[in-house]
């Protein structure tokens, strides 16, 4: 069981080293806003430090709302991240935060 559950993590994990860092920034906001992902670190956070970030490199989200069906890359990561339970979904926002440091 433990080999499945390290996979869907891995998987995860594999998709987004392979992101750009804008959509890194935009998963980050996604996951710290969402009702549905139960992060143990302070989502309200996570997200200014991801929101902040995104507004110095991206002007489209500077000036615009943005329309998340125009990242199915995202919708996918988010909806397989909402398949995971409260450890695995900690491991990827763990990472994914690490990753941008």
């Amino acid at each position: 069981m433990k080999s499945i559950i390290d996979d869907k993590v891995k998987d995860v994990i594999d998709i987004i080293k392979n992101m750009e860092l804008k959509n890194k920034l935009r998963l980050g906001i996604c996951m710290s806003s969402s009702a549905y992902i139960n992060l143990k670190y302070n989502k309200a956070h996570i997200y200014s430090i991801f929101d902040k970030r995104l507004k110095e490199i991206d002007n489209e989200y500077l000036t615009s709302f943005v329309n998340m069906r125009k990242y199915p890359t995202l919708l996918f990561i988010m909806a397989k991240i909402m398949e995971m339970n409260n450890k695995e979904q900690n491991q990827v926002v763990l990472y994914l935060f690490n990753s941008m440091n």
